[in-house]
């Protein structure tokens, strides 16, 4: 026997802000039933468990002990821009000269995650002599 991840539970301030704004990081729609005011809502991804966003009276105060890492469909460094315009802010860049490493960014609520290198930057760091 074993257990199922049903979602990755979020605490935030608003659940439907923060849900809208991983709907436009993941592409993936919210739950077709949210409104705004809605004290809980979810991303629906397409595979594994949905991102289910949930108010809590406190505010975030220290450092996540589980994020989210992304794998962008295209390069780490065109994601890293487009998420800086959804509203993430750039935390700690580790990126490295050679192409490896991430950044760490943060939703508007503070949450960090990380994006990892794409696909496809793997394979052109892996191509080099």
């Amino acid at each position: 026997m074993v257990s199922v991840v049903q979602n990755v539970a979020i605490d935030c301030a608003d659940a439907y802000g923060l849900a809208r704004f991983w709907s436009g990081v993941t592409g993936r729609p919210l739950d077709p039933d949210a409104k705004p005011g809605d004290p809980a809502t979810q991303v629906l991804l397409a595979q594994g468990p949905a991102l289910y966003f949930n108010e809590v009276p406190e505010a975030k105060t220290v450092k996540n002990r589980i994020h989210l890492c992304l794998r962008p469909e295209v390069s780490r460094e065109l994601e890293v821009d487009r998420l800086l315009d959804l509203g993430a802010v750039l935390v700690a860049d580790r990126r490295e000269s050679d192409g490896s490493g991430w950044a760490v960014l943060a939703d508007p609520e503070g949450n960090e995650f990380c994006v990892l290198r794409s696909e496809s930057d793997k394979a052109a760091m892996e191509s080099r002599p």
